[in-house]
């Protein structure tokens, strides 16, 4: 295409498109504001014309910015979410009892007009008894720590409580409600949802025999409904794991071995 149609279809005057640039060349700026930058990531466009002043670079500070950002070198502030490290590396400890070891998530679903909610679920990792379901739009560090005090009024609290990374988790709130009962918060490695495997076991037949069936009108209904499942999961649903004995079962048949064993012994 000629230069001639082409500054026709483009609007552009044929004077200004042949016209010689009387700028001065800025190539050399341009590398020093680029090596500035690299030297120093951390380092914005006003330290660098700062640094420039310094070296004895006679240039305003609008054009740095400007061959700052036509470099695209363009500060970018991020902040960064705190991480809590993993506990436990490898297999985690085998808990030889119950209220030992917990675990805790989050599950997601809707309402029938489409509102999300969430369930709170904690599992026990010995028994597998769900000791909470707690239903509720909004789910804050300190609702977790309000929901664990109920259930765990007058019985013994558990050693540790493996969680993931969540920010409810993560929570300040939960940090010292879990100060003052002496439990301790056993993180997860970040994406590897493995290391909470019963939890994420218990979610999915959560979400398999119970979200799944019904459609709650509101979140009343959903929490009955969850609660119902709740209860019928820990006293009448035999598990796998446990040689196909529910949670309480479970419970009560290792309670009468531990029974038997002290009389053998003390006999």
């Amino acid at each position: 295409m000629s230069c001639v149609r082409a500054c026709r279809l483009a609007q552009f005057g044929r004077a200004s498109w042949y016209r010689q640039s009387t700028a001065k060349d800025q190539t050399a700026l341009r590398m020093r504001i680029r090596d500035l930058a690299h030297a120093r990531p951390r380092f914005g466009y006003l330290r660098i014309w700062v640094l420039l002043r310094r070296e004895g670079w006679a240039v305003n500070r609008k054009r740095v910015r400007r061959w700052y950002r036509l470099e695209g070198l363009q500060l970018r502030m991020r902040v960064r979410r705190r991480k809590h490290i993993a506990l436990h590396r490898g297999p985690a400890p085998v808990p030889v009892g119950p209220i030992e070891r917990w675990s805790m998530d989050f599950v997601h679903d809707t309402l029938a007009d489409g509102r999300p909610f969430r369930i709170l679920t904690v599992v026990d990792n010995w028994s597998r008894l769900s000791p909470l379901l707690e239903a509720g739009f909004r789910m804050s560090g300190e609702i977790v720590s309000q929901a664990l005090d109920r259930v765990l009024h007058g019985v013994s609290v558990p050693q540790s409580i493996t969680v993931d990374h969540g920010t409810e988790f993560q929570s300040r709130a939960l940090e010292d409600w879990a100060y003052r009962r002496g439990v301790q918060l056993d993180f997860i490695r970040p994406g590897k949802p493995v290391e909470n495997a019963f939890i994420e076991s218990f979610n999915g037949r959560l979400r398999d025999e119970c979200l799944n069936v019904h459609q709650c009108a509101s979140l009343a209904e959903a929490q009955a409904i969850i609660e119902a499942w709740r209860i019928d999961y820990n006293h009448h649903r035999p598990h796998s794991s446990l040689g196909h004995l529910t949670p309480s079962e479970f419970i009560t048949q290792r309670q009468e071995e531990q029974d038997a064993e002290k009389v053998v012994c003390s006999g």
